[in-house]
């Protein structure tokens, strides 16, 4: 990772913590109250060059399961309150101990799935090629909305037009997404669709 770039990434994931930790605070208890425990969804994700890390969010759905065990779907786990933090990416916040730790940046293509590594294409693989982000160009230009071929050449130009600027840029983009609630989820799903590879 570019030096400055993992500077701006400590200094404002230390500012952003302290400013919003009434906020942390807060959604903790909520979701305590309303969803119960864990309080935090952890999930390894693939980083760079696809090594993996455990990603930590607020927990949006409950656990309930069907008669053989199994978890229900996405959308009938998923909690009013849920799709409430997930509308102002508050279920987000806790990924800034991510970047703290230097698993995650500000911004980057998102870390998605362990299990879709072996799907992508090598063009789509270099996504990898840089560190995840909470924010990336395919949020500010779709977020969950857009297709995956689509959201992937938008990860893979953002690996290859990278700069300090770029990075500004996109994060006062993705202020305004997040206001407007804009792409939270896509058509027809509870939040994305589920990548199956090259069709």
């Amino acid at each position: 990772m570019p030096f400055n770039k993992r500077i701006f990434d400590i200094t404002f994931a230390l500012i952003a913590l302290i400013i919003l930790s009434p906020i942390l605070i807060l959604t903790a208890i909520l979701i305590r109250i309303l969803i119960g425990t864990p309080i935090l969804f952890k999930q390894l994700r693939p980083g760079y060059r696809g090594r993996p890390f455990f990603i930590y969010k607020f927990r949006s759905m409950t656990n309930r399961l069907t008669r053989d065990g199994s978890l229900l779907a996405d959308a009938e786990r998923l909690t009013r309150f849920g799709g409430f933090l997930r509308s102002l990416s508050l279920d987000e916040l806790p990924e800034l101990f991510n970047i703290l730790r230097g698993e995650m940046s500000f911004v980057g293509p998102r870390p998605l799935l362990m299990e879709y590594l072996p799907l992508y294409s090598p063009e789509q693989m270099r996504r990898h090629d840089v560190v995840p982000g909470l924010t990336g160009w395919a949020q500010v230009n779709g977020r969950n909305a857009i297709d995956w071929p689509t959201r992937f050449s938008m990860d893979v130009w953002y690996v290859d037009h990278w700069s300090f600027w770029l990075d500004i840029k996109i994060i006062f983009m993705s202020v305004w997404k997040v206001i407007s609630r804009e792409g939270v989820n896509q058509e027809g799903q509870s939040t994305v669709e589920y990548f199956k590879g090259e069709q």
